[in-house]
């Protein structure tokens, strides 16, 4: 295992839940926005500020749709997004439910790429990156 590489058979990523894709997903991109905003050199304050505007669930639902609404995806791409979305069953009191759930199949799409197809993940994220 390399560093941040788990060590899964790729046959097996598609036996992971979509719960758990989701889980990973969230930590994944939220690494990537952190990164994306490490220069120029800025306050821990303002670290913060800049990275929960990108990862919050009304963000991640509108690079979902912009990322949908130009045809980005693939059929599994979508396939994955809508299990994702599907299997939110709860929800923070302060969030659309129907923004939530597609944050949810946002993250469960990054989730799986982190696994499964990282090179087609670099491309998701870079287009999802100029959406904002």
């Amino acid at each position: 295992m390399s560093l941040l590489r788990p060590n899964i058979d790729v046959d097996k990523i598609d036996e992971i839940s979509i719960a758990a894709l989701a889980y990973i997903g969230d930590a994944i991109y939220e690494l990537h926005v952190r990164l994306n905003f490490l220069t120029p050199p800025r306050s821990p304050k303002e670290y913060h500020q800049l990275v929960v505007s990108r990862v919050k669930a009304q963000s991640q639902a509108n690079q979902l749709n912009k990322l949908i609404d130009n045809q980005f995806l693939s059929e599994l791409e979508l396939d994955l997004v809508r299990r994702g979305r599907n299997a939110t069953t709860s929800t923070p009191r302060h969030i659309n439910p129907q923004t939530y759930r597609l944050a949810s199949g946002f993250e469960a799409l990054i989730g799986y790429l982190y696994l499964k197809d990282p090179d087609r993940l670099v491309q998701i994220l870079a287009q999802a990156d100029n959406i904002l």
